[in-house]
């Protein structure tokens, strides 16, 4: 019995990653759930799942959580606060450890996996994007497996020779080739795109997902933020990394070879595949997903994305060739543009501008420690937090 700790476990990839374990219950066991501060669905997990451990990010949802179980037959004991993560990250009895924390807020735990030498099935993209030579040295140092759980890398590794090692360029590989939905505005002008909602912005074409990366899918920044993954994940530069616009979001990401060969992944848009495949690799198991019907689906198209209009992946993708802490001041950023979107404090178009004032103003520089990164996340942040601010007030007076 493989244990499983999930972290995040009440988001979109943690909800299907238990719809995954349940299917194959004389393989893997739950032994630990995490959740920022969702304690209504945490506390249901806990009665289905019984885990041995339980945590909640934010300790003032811990009081909620308490109350909720009072009265019932569970013997879990229950964490709080931040480092309540890393804790489970760590336990004896986890083999694998799924990382789908959205945003910065999983940096820590994801790195307390590696450093333990977990199996580290990471939705986190974030934590490469802001500490890639951090993580990876980790990885290495420990022992640790890293198997990527973003469909399109996942993709990307099926499609490498065995034995390809995260962080080293596969033999063969002449280039990678990241395919993008386009999210729900590809075939908006940029006028209408002024006026867009963040319910609009939400209402991904083909994917469930959690609002702040359907918001970054929106912007095209999480085909950016992909990008910067994947330099880090296959050891190759920007220039060997192309974004490939795919509506129908069936092949999945593809790999070119130096003798012309292009290996693609194909599977229908359903987050459980590459769930499945991490979790039971090098084998296989069912997923309890739709199969691909390839007549039904009729014609897959694709097109080079416009950076013109979407121009947080052009940002993206010039911090990926910066390298050092651009791309955590990238991704601090958009964060922070992102929630104030969200919270009607700034229009769509708003985002890549704040991104972009910010980007140019920060001090750059090399990763050397864990430090170095988040000094350079806190700059970035005050820096986003007071441009939001002066958008915030025009957009008021308007």
């Amino acid at each position: 019995m493989i244990g499983i700790a999930v972290l995040g476990s009440t988001g979109s990839i943690g909800t299907s990653t238990l719809d995954v374990v349940g299917r194959h219950p004389d393989r893997f066991r739950i032994v630990a759930l995490a959740a920022h501060r969702n304690a209504a669905r945490l506390a249901e997990q806990i009665l289905r799942w019984q885990p041995e451990y339980a945590a909640l990010a934010d300790a003032r949802s811990m009081k909620e959580l308490e109350s909720l179980l009072s009265g019932a037959r569970v013997r879990t004991r229950l964490l709080a606060g931040p480092d309540a993560l890393e804790e489970i990250a760590g336990l004896p009895q986890v083999d694998h450890v799924m990382a789908a924390i959205v945003g910065s807020a999983g940096l820590r735990s994801t790195l307390a996996a590696a450093h333990a030498g977990k199996r580290l099935l990471l939705a986190n993209k974030e934590s490469l994007v802001m500490a890639g030579p951090l993580l990876l040295e980790a990885v290495r140092a420990s022992g640790s497996e890293l198997l990527p759980i973003d469909s399109e890398h996942n993709a990307i590794f099926q499609c490498l020779p065995r034995g390809a090692r995260p962080g080293a360029p596969p033999p063969g590989v002449r280039r990678i080739l990241l395919t993008a939905s386009g999210g729900p505005f590809l075939d908006w002008t940029a006028e209408a795109m002024a006026g867009a909602t963040p319910e609009e912005a939400c209402a991904h074409p083909n994917w469930v997902m959690g609002r702040k990366i359907s918001v970054d899918s929106a912007t095209l920044m999480n085909k950016g933020l992909e990008l910067i993954e994947a330099c880090f994940l296959f050891g190759l530069p920007p220039d060997r990394v192309e974004i490939l616009v795919h509506r129908q979001s069936i092949v999945h990401s593809l790999v070119e070879y130096v003798d012309g060969s292009v290996l693609a992944q194909l599977a229908s848009p359903d987050m459980r595949t590459p769930i499945a495949y991490a979790l039971a690799w090098p084998d296989r198991v069912p997923a309890g997903v739709q199969f691909l019907d390839l007549v039904r689906a009729g014609r897959l198209d694709f097109c080079a994305p416009d950076t013109v209009k979407f121009r947080c992946l052009a940002l993206a993708q010039a911090a990926a060739r910066a390298g050092g802490l651009h791309p955590v001041a990238l991704n601090a950023v958009n964060e922070v543009a992102v929630r104030a979107f969200l919270d009607g404090q700034l229009n769509f178009p708003d985002i890549a501008a704040v991104i972009e004032t910010v980007i140019t103003k920060v001090s750059g520089g090399t990763i050397g420690s864990l430090d170095d990164v988040l000094q350079a996340d806190a700059e970035a942040r005050s820096l986003a937090e007071m441009s939001c601010g002066r958008r915030r007030n025009a957009l008021r007076t308007a």
